[in-house]
Order: C-alpha cells, then sequence, then structure tokens
C-alpha cells in the first residue's frame, strides 16, 4: 500500500531547476521518465496541467494511488515507452524534464538511447531539463576507498541484475549528452555539476536490489556466493559511510536545454 505524496524534500537538482526557470512560468509539464520522488515535486509546482511517464507497470499503479489527493482533472500518469513513435504524439509542453531517464531507459528500450533526445523534441516547446550520472562502473578501478566501493557496488549490482535476466542502467557521459542535443534539434543553454557523496540509502537499495535479483539466478551456489558478497560490500561501506559522512565520489548533472 502507497501513501500520499508528502512534501518532498526538494533536491538540490531540483532546486537548481527553480533558478534555471525564474519567473517564466510552467505551463504545461511533462515528466518523461517519472517516479515518486520527481512527481512528488512536479506535482507541487504552479502549472497548467503535468503527465508522468513511466514503463513501469508497478511504478504507474504506486504513483497512481500516490497522487489520488493531488492529481487535477487534467493531470495524467501514463504507462508508455519512448521506444514507440505514437506516444504523447502531436502533444507539445511547455516544460520537459528527463529525470534520470537516459540511464533508466537501457531497462525498458535497450540500444535506444542515441534517439532518445530526438525523440523528446517534439514534445518540447520551450525548455528541456535534463539529470544524470557521470558514468562510474566502466571506469578503471578508483584510487580512493571510497571510490573503490562505489565502484564495486555499481559492478556487483550490475552483475547480479544480468545474471537474474534484467538489464541494468547504463549512464552517459555529460559530454556525450550535450552532443546529442545538438544533434536532435536543441540547444544547450547550461549545464551545473554536483559533487556526489552516496550516503547509507545507496548503499542499502543497490546492495539489496542487487540481493533481491540474485533470487532468480538458477545457480543457487553462485547465487549464495554472491550473496555473501554482497552482504559483506554492504556492512564494509556502511562502516566508510558512517566515518567519512558518505562515500564521495563522481558526479551528477543538470543540464538546461531549448529545442532551436
Amino acid at each position: 500500500m502507497v501513501g500520499p505524496l508528502k512534501q518532498v524534500r526538494k533536491s538540490k537538482f531540483f532546486a537548481h531547476i527553480e533558478r534555471e526557470q525564474g519567473d517564466r512560468p510552467w505551463g504545461s509539464f511533462l515528466d518523461a521518465g517519472s517516479g515518486l520522488h520527481s512527481l512528488g515535486w512536479v506535482s507541487q509546482l504552479d502549472t497548467e496541467r503535468w503527465i508522468a511517464v513511466t514503463g513501469a507497470p508497478q511504478d504507474a499503479e504506486k504513483m497512481q494511488a500516490a497522487t489520488d489527493g493531488v492529481r487535477r482533472p487534467q493531470d495524467q500518469i501514463l504507462l508508455g515507452n519512448w521506444a514507440r513513435a505514437d506516444l504523447l504524439k502531436g502533444e507539445v509542453f511547455d516544460t520537459v524534464l528527463a529525470d534520470y531517464l537516459l540511464g533508466a531507459v537501457e531497462g525498458f528500450a535497450p540500444y535506444f538511447q542515441p534517439y532518445l533526445f530526438a525523440r523528446l523534441r517534439p514534445v518540447t516547446g520551450k525548455v528541456l531539463y535534463i539529470t544524470g550520472a557521470e558514468p562510474y562502473v566502466p571506469e578503471n578501478e578508483p584510487s580512493t576507498e571510497a571510490g573503490r566501493l562505489v565502484w564495486q557496488i555499481g559492478r556487483f549490482r550490475d552483475a547480479c541484475l544480468l545474471l537474474s535476466g534484467d538489464l541494468p542502467y547504463r549512464e552517459y557521459p555529460s559530454a556525450w549528452v550535450l552532443d546529442q542535443l545538438v544533434r536532435s534539434g536543441f540547444k544547450p543553454r547550461n549545464i551545473k555539476r554536483f559533487d556526489t557523496r552516496y550516503k547509507k540509502r545507496f548503499v542499502r537499495t543497490q546492495i539489496d536490489l542487487s540481493l533481491e535479483a540474485l533470487k532468480r539466478v538458477r545457480d543457487r551456489n553462485a547465487a549464495q556466493a554472491l550473496s555473501q558478497w554482497g552482504e559483506a560490500l554492504k556492512q564494509e561501506a556502511l562502516a566508510r559511510v558512517a566515518s567519512d559522512d558518505g562515500l564521495a565520489h563522481g558526479s551528477d548533472y543538470v543540464i538546461t536545454a531549448e529545442p532551436v
């Protein structure tokens, strides 16, 4: 059972987007890769209407239940996949938010990322805001202890998801995103980078997600060995979080772009 949306603690990314927006009205708002976190923020904005798109049926159900008290007649939660050409065809929104959508696309439409911004271009009327993370899994082993733990957690998570038959997120560098925006008919207006410090929630969420995925691995001996490794990795990371107030490694970014 999912309760109603609560007043969200505004993230630094959403606070930055509000500063970028300034006095301009939000107008019609598309949350192109929505979840409870972004929708909790969007539903508090002074919009004419909002549409929240998710590719996960279970998330759509949770979002419907959570917004029963704040969803207006013109607002809508939509189950859809951006690889479908007919999704929101003919619709145009003043403001479009792609909140970590680029990385999440891999789980719903593998290899579609190079086409995502071209797909969002026709529905973007005035401004597109993109949040994302600089990739940390494909890099070489970091030299810092915090970086090594984040890197190990990411690789452990992706290995477990692949073994279980699922697909992991695939993040892209901000430089790649900027290039794709230009190719897709956008003009990047600003990019803001934020140093990342991973806390207890990240460690527990990523490891627990991995352990849940291991329940679907047929080789139970391999799954058991990986589960033990995951638990040990979680305890090591949590101890480092407690001693260093988080795991400082990598960065996230917010890009503001306008349609040409």
